[in-house]
């Protein structure tokens, strides 16, 4: 009991730090080599945006809970990988924080949309109250499939990124459908889909020429999430060189998932471990100053991240990848087919291009699960319900 209330802190030189292996480290699609850029592989990890427990928020709801100790992982690992994607879409893959650096603004605009107040775009006040009209009361564990639902349902919100959210139900990623939602054809929304480029870092790639940032923004860049379940009570080995696969790509997110009850943020691998992000310690909220800066230091991990041998996952689980562009949704396709053709890798989803005749229409299904729908999802997904029904083949 006395170690549960142990802080990160306490518990800092105990921290293995990574184990010296000829292996590569891979990080969210980058490969590193724990022998010459050891101080890469942690200035990468300590970069992502790391979402903790925190206390002494204003109530959720006027009158809810305060803080989320204990119940709160599985948001604050959505949130994670959120955030990854909106590092990737303002900042980019190679942006890395430095401690004590004067940040450019869009850095603040990525981090005051988690911060813990009820107009933040993706706080968890925010998570946790859309999470009700999916059936979860404040308070309540999410599994992997509703986070993903209620933080693509509070992506419209947010016109500043303007992300086009997918998440493939049915172990079916839709490629028709996938390119109907990235190509709505919605022109630019003036500055505030792509304001001019801020110090060098070109916004979503846009250049200065108007035409051309107008065809640009004719593609919304894609946030796919693929909830998942790769076993009934522990993960089939047949998927576990697809999963380390997930990680080397370029567009990766990361995977949200854990031990039953108990999220975490999977953002790489070495060897036969998951590297990841651990959100169950509690830090007290943080105030933004008037200038929209916030304090950032505890919004970054700053100790070699935590690791878990792959055998241990959870079934269930959510992959995530970003493509900021129409190209990078077609490479991605493409390394998903030749990942078929891995001996020994076992498929974790199937890559089609039109929608199979026996599915629901994918619009139903996806933009507003009725009761029954979100029920079979949660069943089927959320690792809290154990009670499966094994059928005889």
């Amino acid at each position: 009991l006395f170690l549960a209330t142990l802080t990160y802190d306490t518990l800092r030189f105990e921290y293995e730090d990574f184990p010296e292996t000829k292996e590569p480290v891979w990080i969210l699609g980058r490969k590193y080599s724990v022998f010459t850029e050891k101080e890469e592989i942690l200035l990468d990890v300590t970069s992502r945006l790391w979402f903790t427990y925190r206390k002494n928020f204003p109530a959720i709801g006027g009158t809810g809970p305060t803080s989320d100790t204990g119940w709160g992982c599985m948001l604050r690992c959505g949130q994670m990988i959120f955030a990854q994607a909106l590092v990737c879409r303002h900042l980019g893959r190679d942006w890395r924080w430095i401690k004590g650096k004067r940040q450019m603004d869009n850095y603040f605009n990525v981090l005051n949309a988690f911060i813990d107040k009820k107009d933040s775009y993706y706080s968890i006040h925010q998570i946790a109250q859309m999470g009700v009209g999916e059936g979860k009361s404040i308070g309540q564990w999410y599994g992997p499939n509703t986070v993903a639902q209620v933080l693509k349902k509070l992506a419209t919100f947010d016109t500043w990124s303007s992300l086009a959210v997918h998440i493939a139900m049915d172990n079916t990623v839709v490629m028709e459908e996938i390119r109907r939602l990235c190509q709505s054809n919605v022109p630019c929304a003036g500055a505030a889909a792509c304001p001019a480029p801020e110090s060098d870092v070109l916004y979503n790639g846009c250049p200065e020429d108007v035409g051309l940032r107008e065809r640009l923004a004719l593609w919304k860049p894609l946030v796919l999430l693929i909830p998942l379940r790769l076993g009934l009570t522990e993960i089939n080995e047949a998927y576990i060189e697809t999963l380390k696969h997930c990680f080397m790509m370029p567009q990766s997110l990361g995977v949200i998932g854990g031990k039953p009850n108990s999220a975490h943020y999977f953002i790489g691998y070495v060897g036969e471990e998951l590297i990841y992000l651990d959100p169950h310690t509690t830090q007290p909220a943080v105030e933004p100053g008037d200038s929209g800066c916030v304090p950032d230091d505890s919004f970054h991990c700053q100790h070699p991240p935590c690791r878990m041998s792959i055998a241990e996952l959870d079934p269930s689980i959510a992959v995530g990848f970003f493509c900021n562009t129409e190209a990078d949704f077609n490479d991605w396709c493409q390394q998903i087919k030749k990942l078929s053709l891995v001996r020994g890798a076992l498929p974790m989803f199937e890559l089609v291009e039109r929608q199979p005749s026996h599915f629901s229409n994918p619009d139903v299904l996806n933009l507003t699960p009725d009761s029954s729908d979100a029920d079979r999802l949660e069943r089927f997904f959320d690792s809290e319900d154990e009670d499966f029904e094994i059928l005889s083949l």
